[in-house]
């Protein structure tokens, strides 16, 4: 018995010494990576600027460590926020020293409208006259959607171009909760709020099916319409390309005007040379878009007084603090209070990226909108999705600007509850039992159903979040709660939809949202101010090394299957009445 209990201690201490060896190695490896990034780059003349964009595109550059870093490899994943690839772009097209894009193309795993906003930088760019040349083994549409803007587009001789339209796909579940024995308790209000629809029925309903087609369709037109103007090719043709199968090889992409020529890297390589003007023995210069961040353009020393700050809304609209990545109501108002009662900051850019969530967290946000609106301009800019709850938060704004392509509106809300009691007494044989001080102190409990009383109660507060959200968006809007409530009920809408109805003024991404608060403050210098301000890498680091550890694994472990987990993760998390858009929204 002592020998084992020898044993025992020697095998726990050991697993303690090699748990911290493991914390300070990758304490390590992070602190070598951050040092690294903050490293000033430099480049020489005639160099190529190499823009790859595999990674999930964020808002703005993520600097948590423990996010960017693969544990499998102990490699660093560097993951560029659409801010700093816009400045990029932006930043090359002034420098001397870059010749011209290369856009090194794959899948770009990031939404249609954040594609749409670097399509438009990479057209801005082509101003300078320098050249963009766009290549890839196969195109999605997506990838194919931002090439087409480039000089020249090349396929690998055994590639594809996927060129079908769009679908959008909805999983139901009413089925499988039957067979599991939970009974889905849904109290909503609007005909089109159909985020509840996956527990209710087995398909779309009409409404929903009307309004993904009216949405899916928009989209897809301004999709046509960018390949068209830049490829000259018309839109009728390239949907007869998409209807008819059309594109079923790398020759035919060619033949049909989508594709200039099929080659491989290595011919890539040696036109870059050529457009490069080097001779074929030299070595072509390039800087990756992550490197070229910490390149610096030499310009005249000035310090603004005036400053704009862009506060960043990105994911689930939450109660409390929030991590980077969720919308936070104590967070993200604590930002947009600082920025009103800042008096050098005379306008604010409330950029939004999200499908909603808690209608309480959303009101909170809400409310320190209105009141920066009160004393100073605020303009929001809309990412991929701004719905439901994401549309809420930013109602006040004196004026709302989108892309084509996002997905917006949603105004209504819902409750979702769950009854397991058949999957606990019937499927598990498991019983329970509840002593309670008063009549309904058990509402809401997963072992029993909703009474009839218990419903009705919850169905009026989802009327009374309705009644308000709808006046927020009239009192915003210069509507009426009538005119409201007619575009409202829950109807997903996409931008170019969103302007017709009057629920955003105009087109644009984040860098005409920023010019639009300058000319709304009536000033022309003026420096950008990012709120709210990212921990220091080391300090996130030791705050939360352990979920994003987790989270970082079970990334690796399910691939692209991680996104379901993640929305069963939202499902369980929801708590309260919600103003959340229907489901999450990808473009194919």
């Amino acid at each position: 018995m002592k020998s084992f209990f020898k044993y025992l201690l020697a095998t726990m201490l050991g697993i303690i010494l090699s748990s911290i060896l493991l914390l300070f190695i990758i304490i390590g490896g992070v602190g070598a990576m951050v040092s690294s990034q903050d490293q000033v780059a430099e480049i020489k003349p005639q160099t190529v600027l190499h823009v790859q964009l595999s990674q999930p595109i964020m808002d703005r550059s993520n600097n948590n460590p423990m996010d960017n870093f693969d544990f499998s490899t102990f490699k660093p994943i560097i993951q560029l926020g659409l801010n700093d690839i816009l400045k990029n772009l932006e930043k090359a097209k002034n420098d001397s020293d870059i010749e011209g894009i290369y856009l090194d193309l794959t899948i770009i795993p990031s939404g249609i409208a954040t594609i749409g906003e670097i399509r438009n930088a990479l057209i801005n760019f082509k101003e300078s006259g320098k050249f963009i040349l766009a290549y890839a083994d196969s195109y999605t549409q997506p990838t194919y959607y931002l090439a087409s803007i480039a000089d020249k587009i090349y396929l690998n001789p055994e590639g594809l171009v996927t060129f079908v339209g769009l679908r959008s796909e909805i999983m139901f579940f009413k089925e499988a909760m039957a067979k599991l024995g939970i009974e889905p308790q849904i109290i909503r209000h609007g005909k089109f709020k159909s985020a509840v629809e996956p527990f209710m029925y087995t398909k779309m309903s009409e409404e929903n099916r009307e309004q993904v087609m009216m949405y899916m369709g928009s989209i897809w037109n301004q999709i046509l319409d960018g390949i068209s103007k830049e490829r000259q090719i018309s839109t009728k043709t390239l949907n007869k390309l998409a209807d008819n199968l059309i594109l079923n090889n790398a020759q035919s992409a060619v033949d049909n005007g989508l594709i200039d020529g099929l080659k491989y890297k290595d011919e890539i390589l040696d036109e870059l040379v050529e457009l490069t003007g080097k001779s074929d023995d030299d070595k072509i210069e390039a800087i990756s878009l992550e490197r070229y961040t910490h390149v610096t353009i030499k310009k005249r020393k000035s310090f603004e007084k005036n400053k704009i700050a862009v506060i960043y809304a990105s994911g689930s609209v939450m109660m409390g603090e929030g991590p980077e990545g969720t919308i936070g109501s104590d967070r993200i108002s604590k930002a947009i209070r600082k920025a009103r009662k800042d008096s050098s900051i005379k306008a604010i850019v409330f950029r939004v990226n999200s499908g909603g969530g808690s209608a309480l967290a959303s009101e909170i946000i809400w409310r320190e909108v209105k009141l920066a609106q009160e004393v100073k301009p605020v303009i929001a800019s809309l990412g991929d999705v701004a719905a439901s709850g994401g549309y809420y938060i930013v109602a006040p704004a004196q004026k709302i600007i989108a892309s084509p392509n996002t997905i917006t509106g949603s105004i209504g809300v819902f409750g979702l509850l769950f009854n397991g009691k058949e999957l606990l007494n019937k499927k598990l044989g498991i019983h329970v039992d509840v002593a309670k001080t008063n009549k309904f102190s058990d509402i809401g409990s997963f072992s029993r159903r909703l009474t009839a009383q218990e419903r009705e109660v919850i169905q009026g507060s989802v009327e009374e979040i309705y009644k308000t959200f709808t006046k927020h968006v009239a009192d915003g809007r210069n509507m009426t709660i009538k005119e409201v409530d007619d575009i409202g009920q829950g109807r997903v809408w996409s931008g170019t939809n969103a302007l017709d109805i009057g629920l955003i003024d105009g087109f644009g991404g984040l860098d005409e949202a920023i010019k639009l608060a300058a000319e709304e403050a009536n000033i022309e210098n003026y420096r950008i101010v990012n709120l709210p301000k990212l921990k220091e890498p080391l300090e996130q680091l030791l705050e939360d090394f352990q979920g994003n550890v987790k989270a970082s694994i079970l990334k690796q472990e399910l691939g692209t299957e991680y996104k379901y987990y993640k929305t069963l993760r939202n499902i369980t998390a929801q708590d309260g009445i919600q103003a959340r858009i229907p489901y999450e929204v990808e473009i194919y």
